[in-house]
């Protein structure tokens, strides 16, 4: 009988479960959306029980729709989406309050008391992060300070305080582990990225009682058990890591210098940096690209916090189509030339520009202006933002990649792709396979569970499916980045630091 390990990977707007067979192939995949909340401007939160309730939903139907007993599979990784804050009684697993979703704004003016106060400098020595509401810390912090009697109850160990992986990892096991991986915690703003450890100063900084914190483990590591009852088997969870880390491993991208950009609700380019953590000097992020046997490999970060999120805005906010597939040829009836851009900073702007306060805008438009300009603008937006970002780690590091890899739901799209190297000037590769993000938590269940014997094993399993190659002239190209930069500066609030 065939093996697969089983991937979970709960993202922001849908959770996905899909089986890999030791080629990395995918057998099967199920999906389902769940609902997103704003309760005022700039916030953003999820029903833990919703969530909850898609992943089990998809790990059965992934198995019914593969024909697949679950005596066929030998394992479990956990790829999420980061920095959304759960806080939950270790009693009963109730969480106290929805989640806090990573694109919330809602500690801006906190994160501002904190920068004015002179932190900065501190936190992003430590942890490699900006003070930004972004991360989990002031989320957390906001929990204690807004839901009654919960930082009374944390600190009489009742409480405890996850990120999505760890409130995944408690359920799945009965309540038995409360654990996260090195990946996770990093994106927290209260682990310190050189000692691997929670840092006692961070969390007197941020008021976080030490007793919530989940123990911190490699991200290819004995996680615990599933309890039998979810899926009919006692299944080990065997690796973890948050959801961009994760693509960074399915990428195969184990060298220094190797990038990978992910497109899915937000997009995130990262690129390996090593044994050596690089502190940007362009508000970019130093992180954990992943840990194994106790040794971490850093990476060089930059978050733009809507990217699939302004075609989902496009379609469900405007009614613009009815499905996003048809954006590509809607894309294609627009001239090379057309005076749009969308600038998509509906929760603010992430990498390089950090300000919580920018809000959205469709400039340029003239009387010719129609349905397939603002979509091209949409799917542009991507580019351009990632373009920031290269220029951004080419400051930071004297290099950026050569080759940029590619995944996410958006690469499907291939006049985005095409843009997308016609911005940077570099050449894009698309893999074979696109659900990447998944892909490395298998690579790294597997390869605890002794399915791979090596990093240069999992290396040899990473195919192209489609090169792009750039077309545009420099000048275009210079002059479509400049009208980029023009819209940028309007919709800019000043900077936070």
């Amino acid at each position: 009988m065939s093996t697969y390990l089983l991937a979970i990977d709960q993202g922001t707007t849908s959770s996905r479960a899909v089986l890999f067979d030791r080629q990395g192939r995918i057998k099967a995949l199920a999906q389902r959306e769940f609902a997103q909340s704003f309760p005022h401007d700039g916030w953003v939160e999820h029903d833990p029980e919703a969530i909850w309730d898609s992943v089990i939903a998809t790990c059965r139907d992934v198995l019914a729709k593969a024909d697949v007993p679950v005596d066929a599979v030998i394992g479990v990784g956990i790829t999420n989406q980061r920095e959304t804050t759960l806080l939950w009684d270790r009693a009963t697993g109730t969480p106290l309050h929805n989640a806090i979703v990573w694109q919330d704004r809602r500690t801006a003016a906190a994160c501002q008391k904190l920068r004015d106060a002179g932190h900065t400098q501190a936190v992003q020595e430590k942890t490699g992060l900006l003070i930004d509401p972004y991360f989990s810390a002031t989320k957390l912090a906001w929990l204690f300070d807004n839901v009654p009697g919960a930082r009374e109850r944390a600190e009489n160990g009742e409480l405890a305080f996850g990120t999505v992986d760890s409130f995944l990892i408690w359920r799945l096991t009965g309540g038995r582990q409360h654990l996260t991986d090195a990946t996770n915690a990093s994106r927290t703003a209260l682990f310190n990225i050189h000692t691997q450890q929670w840092d006692d100063e961070l969390l007197a900084l941020f008021t976080i009682p030490k007793g919530v914190l989940p123990e911190v483990k490699d991200s290819s590591d004995d996680f615990g058990t599933l309890d039998p009852k979810w899926l009919g088997k006692a299944l080990p969870i065997a690796g973890v890591a948050g959801d961009q880390q994760a693509a960074l491993f399915g990428q195969a991208c184990f060298q220094p210098g190797m990038g990978k950009s992910t497109y899915g609700t937000g997009c995130f380019m990262i690129v390996n940096t090593g044994e050596t953590p690089a502190i940007s000097h362009n508000r970019l992020l130093t992180t954990v690209g992943y840990r194994l046997n106790g040794t971490p490999t850093y990476a060089l970060e930059g978050s733009i916090f809507v990217a699939g999120a302004t075609v989902q805005w496009l379609r469900d906010g405007l009614n613009l189509f009815a499905d996003a597939a048809e954006t590509e040829a809607l894309a294609r009836e627009t001239r090379s030339g057309h005076s749009v851009y969308l600038v998509p900073a509906f929760t603010g702007l992430g990498a390089p520009h950090w300000d919580p306060k920018a809000r959205g805008a469709i400039l340029g438009l003239t009387r010719d202006t129609g349905i397939a300009e603002i979509v091209a603008a949409g799917l542009q937006a991507v580019c351009y933002q990632t373009r920031d970002l290269q220029h951004c780690m080419h400051d930071d590091m004297g290099l950026s990649p050569g080759t940029l890899r590619v995944d996410g739901g958006m690469v499907k799209n291939s006049w985005l792709m095409q843009f997308l190297s016609d911005m940077l000037g570099v050449q894009v590769d698309r893999p074979t396979v696109l659900e990447t993000t998944a892909l490395g938590v298998a690579y790294l269940a597997g390869l605890r569970l002794g399915w791979y014997a090596s990093l240069e094993e999992i290396q040899g399993l990473w195919q192209c499916e489609t090169s792009f190659e750039p077309r545009m002239s420099e000048k275009n190209r210079e002059a479509l980045y400049q009208g980029w930069l023009d819209a940028v500066a309007r919709v800019r609030t000043g900077p936070t630091e």
